[in-house]
């Protein structure tokens, strides 16, 4: 076994990821949230299918499209939830992330992700 390299260890976890996995804290909270008029929305208000922003923390070596700190948009039915140093985070596959909104993005590129 070899031992991990300084950017396995650079975001301060104690685990190095594998594949294709992406772990990633959520933002704010799944309780109350507050509509951009500033309305409260009740945890139980009943809505449609909603997706979730987190923001990478961990990338594994396969992952082609997300780097740490991008924001990424996933579906809070399909995660695997884990607890690090006190702290939860959600592990996803890279498959399983939607959309990545990212300040890197570059301009030549098509926008396809195959």
């Amino acid at each position: 076994m070899t031992a991990p390299s300084p950017s396995d260890t650079d975001n301060g976890l104690p685990i190095r990821l594998l594949h294709d996995r992406v772990l990633v804290r959520l933002e704010g909270s799944e309780g109350e949230r507050r509509s951009a008029a500033g309305i409260v929305i009740p945890a139980t208000a009943a809505i449609g299918h909603r997706l979730a922003w987190a923001t990478a923390v961990g990338v594994g070596p396969n992952v082609r499209s997300i780097v740490n700190g991008d924001r990424v948009l996933f579906d809070p039915d399909d995660r695997s939830e884990v607890e690090l140093h006190g702290e939860a985070y959600v592990l996803l596959r890279e498959r399983d992330v939607h959309a990545v909104a990212a300040r890197r993005v570059e301009n030549d590129g098509t926008g396809l992700y195959l």
